[in-house]
């Protein structure tokens, strides 16, 4: 029977380890605020910048809130952008995406001071990534990461499979992976055969964005599978990219959905919002 890899238990273990943290900057007299803008009404967007703020109030950092009509322009929020890379008492910046159509995303990340860029999005935060230097690292990818290491499965050595390669998730995932020295090998759209490149992995990490698209041809026996996909079907339950009840008992160890990428997910940005503590 697979190992079921508790994302919830294991966010909250590193929360709480942040807390403490928190507390002996404070008694230094250095404090973390973060700045989430919101630019419309998105309703999932508010569930997860609702959720941002709850995890800044239990770690105990302070969080500003920034809702913008729909119709902000690019130029308003390249404003407050600017704004709050001056503001010395923010120390992290956020801008939840999807952004409204009429406002290019691209812009908007590049804006963001790599200093404040607690997302990881901002392409020097990338490059340092890229070269093995000190930086912000993706959220998502940073949690997997911490899911593995918390859970006692080693990545040296290991034949690793990333299906997905964007630049959110795939391409930081496959990087942090091979600096931990796995042996990497990232799938796509155009990948020939992929059920036969899957099921070398030892580990496999999916974030394909299709409910349910990977199932048991695919896994080699006592692969480890990590489940970044989210999808609500239409009897209103959630379900990630891999077909779950078809691996579970094919793989050692596997991510539910929900509770397993998705609260490290929220986790990890806490973790880069104490490391922007000057």
């Amino acid at each position: 029977m697979a190992k079921i890899i508790d994302g919830k238990a294991i966010s909250t273990q590193i929360k709480d380890e942040l807390k403490e943290i928190v507390e002996k900057k404070k008694a230094l007299g250095k404090q973390a605020t973060l700045a989430v803008i919101q630019v419309g009404n998105d309703p999932a967007s508010t569930v997860y910048v609702g959720n941002k703020k709850k995890a800044c109030a239990y770690i105990g950092i302070n969080s500003e809130s920034y809702e913008l009509p729909e119709e902000t322009t690019q130029e308003e929020l390249l404003a407050l952008i600017d704004k709050l890379n001056a503001d010395d008492k923010i120390t992290g910046i956020l801008c939840q995406l999807p952004v409204p159509k009429h406002i290019d995303e691209d812009t908007i990340i590049r804006r963001i001071s790599p200093e404040k860029d607690v997302d990881g999005f901002h392409p020097m935060s990338v490059g340092a990534l890229c070269i093995g230097e000190e930086g912000f690292v993706s959220c998502t990818p940073a949690g997997i990461m911490k899911l593995l290491e918390y859970s006692g499965i080693e990545v040296e050595g290991k034949e690793c499979v990333v299906v997905g390669r964007s630049n959110i998730v795939g391409k930081p995932m496959a990087l942090l992976l091979l600096r931990a020295n796995g042996t990497v090998t990232v799938c796509h759209s155009r990948t020939c055969n992929l059920k036969d490149v899957c099921k070398r992995a030892d580990i496999l990490v999916v974030a394909v964005g299709k409910p349910k698209m990977i199932d048991d041809e695919y896994i080699k026996d006592g692969a480890v599978v990590i489940d970044v996909g989210i999808h609500r079907m239409d009897n209103g339950k959630l379900c990630g990219d891999v077909d779950y009840d078809k691996v579970v008992d094919k793989c050692s160890a596997i991510t539910p959905v929900p509770g397993g990428v998705g609260p490290m997910t929220i986790a990890m940005l806490m973790y880069n919002c104490v490391n922007a503590i000057k």
